[in-house]
């Protein structure tokens, strides 16, 4: 579904097929957090050798902690493993557009490149407009642009994949 998308939404990028394995187990990952009672998303932190850093899903109704998203999750688990040499050439693949606290400890991280699923446009559909399940209306390329050490950054992809964990999930 690469291409074109409606008025208003983000158009869907092409992915390789490294990327588009990875972008799918930050997927599965957000599925297994959903089965878990959490909201539905995942992240996977891969090294520039194509190693498994870390992987994650969000974990807030079990931790009780509203800081416990899957990136930031992962960011925690790689940041005091890795130099930030070796997350300079890290990618994290997230099930969904990371939020912006997300996208700020990514930023802290060094993590040089980011590849989502559903976007953050998209993804307000799914929440609806109860206000504990809106978001910062920001963009992370926004928080990215704004780095001084320039953060890839490819997405949406993969959007009906991603979109499946969010369907009967809010509201």
């Amino acid at each position: 579904m690469s291409g074109a998308a409606p008025a208003g939404l983000p158009s869907e990028a092409a992915l390789e097929a490294g990327d588009a394995r990875y972008l799918r187990r930050a997927i599965a990952l957000a599925d297994e957090g959903r089965t878990r009672g959490n909201r539905p998303f995942g992240a996977v932190v891969v090294g520039a050798d194509g190693e498994v850093l870390a992987e994650a899903f969000c974990n807030t109704t079990e931790t009780g902690d509203c800081t416990c998203h899957a990136e930031t999750n992962a960011v925690r688990k790689v940041s005091p493993r890795y130099s930030r040499e070796v997350l300079a050439g890290a990618t994290l693949y997230s099930s969904a557009e990371p939020c912006v606290m997300c996208a700020g400890a990514i930023f802290w991280s060094n993590i040089g490149r980011v590849v989502y699923g559903i976007d953050a446009v998209r993804l307000r559909v799914f929440r609806g407009e109860r206000l504990d399940q809106r978001d910062a209306e920001l963009s992370c390329r926004d928080v990215f642009e704004a780095a001084p050490n320039g953060i890839a950054c490819i997405g949406p992809a993969l959007i009906d994949e991603a979109s499946r964990s969010h369907q009967g999930a809010w509201k």
